[in-house]
């Protein structure tokens, strides 16, 4: 997987390829082992669209591994992501993370 991407200096872009270091999964597909988190997302309203922006703007970019958990603002961090990858969810992976009290066979869907 090749990710490219774009640096500014002093002003001028360039762009430069650079290649992502990646994971196998279980499956075979590979997912990049660099992602963006969003711990805090969703927390307040009045930053809502800013980061709803910033996730877009993220994946405009080539970030194709967002990483979240329910824990993230008790679920509005999930709750966003889903409103900023609507029409793009095919786009990128998503990792979350559970509650230990929701992680067992019968609390995941």
């Amino acid at each position: 997987m090749v990710l490219h991407i774009e640096t500014v200096e002093r002003g001028s872009p360039t762009k430069r390829p650079e290649t992502m270091r990646s994971v196998a999964l279980p499956s075979g597909e590979r997912v990049p082992a660099l992602g963006l988190g969003t711990w805090h997302f969703g927390e307040d309203p009045a930053l809502r669209a800013q980061e709803i922006a910033t996730l877009r703007h993220a994946i405009d970019l080539g970030v194709t591994l967002i990483d979240t958990a329910e824990m993230y603002g008790e679920g509005l961090a999930e709750q966003l992501i889903g409103e900023a990858l609507h029409g793009r969810r095919d786009e990128v992976f998503i990792v979350s993370k559970v509650y230990p009290h929701n992680a067992s066979f019968y609390r995941l869907p």
